[in-house]
């Protein structure tokens, strides 16, 4: 199941089933799960841990040193979990002295041409379709989508169930549940067909909705908008995950509607 014209370094761990095509790079000190498929011309460098069932396509690149100039050879990881599939050419770089890794969760798809800088953390279950651009140190969480061509700067959060519309420019964190649009990149709804597609109820969704009624259509401050939430709107999961997220935001959340 390993080609003989792939290299394979030394210290590499390859557990059963792995089938590795004809001119792939596997650099020394590597780690690949049971199950996963590395297509061909695929370059995977030391510190790669890979986890089982993943699905790498042709000109994918993991583990690459950090385009960062701060980047002094730190020993740092790149870890990929389970069921992951990472298509044409995408570019994922190890972390940095800061974080000493980058994360991708469990059951994720990265299109084609997808950079993941260093330090990035992406949840489970997170879709990125084609040429998205994430910067460094950028989180996001489970089950978000982010559109194709869209950029992510350095340092932003992206909440779990978001959808980021493509060709976006995200320089603000986006919430939880939220439909992100429009440029500046602002609030366009709550994300309910995905809410309801992963199962959330009615009455869930209309409680989440409430919430963004405070935050973004009503004419009060993130701080004020917080207090009223706390007050008038009963404790749920969601609630609780939406609130602490906004108090949480080192770069402000992006804008409320604009119509």
């Amino acid at each position: 199941m390993i080609s003989n014209l792939s290299h394979i370094g030394k210290n590499t761990v390859i557990e059963e089933g792995v089938q590795i095509d004809p001119f792939s790079m596997i650099h020394d000190n590597v780690e690949i799960g049971e199950g996963t498929w590395i297509g061909s011309n695929v370059t995977i460098f030391s510190g790669a841990k890979i986890g089982k069932n993943c699905k790498i396509f042709p000109g994918a690149v993991i583990a690459a040193i950090p385009q960062d100039l701060k980047f002094q050879g730190e020993d740092s990881t790149v870890e990929i979990g389970d069921n992951t599939t990472i298509r044409e050419c995408v570019t994922i770089s190890r972390g940095t002295a800061d974080k000493r890794t980058t994360k991708v969760g469990d059951n994720c798809l990265l299109m084609a041409y997808v950079h993941i800088a260093h330090d990035c953390f992406v949840g489970d279950n997170v879709i990125i379709a084609n040429s998205v651009q994430v910067a460094g140190h950028v989180t996001i969480d489970d089950w978000a989508i982010i559109g194709g061509s869209s950029a992510i700067h350095q340092f932003v959060k992206v909440g779990m169930h978001a959808m980021i519309s493509g060709g976006s420019l995200v320089r603000k964190d986006v919430p939880p549940f939220t439909k992100a649009a429009r440029e500046p990149l602002s609030y366009a709804g709550v994300n309910s067909l995905g809410l309801r597609r992963r199962g959330f109820s009615s009455e869930s969704i209309s409680h989440i909705q409430e919430v963004y009624r405070y935050l973004f259509l009503n004419s009060m401050n993130n701080s004020r908008a917080l207090e009223e939430i706390e007050i008038n709107l009963p404790a749920t999961k969601e609630r609780d995950e939406i609130v602490n997220f906004i108090r949480s935001s080192e770069r402000g959340v992006m804008k409320g509607y604009i119509s």
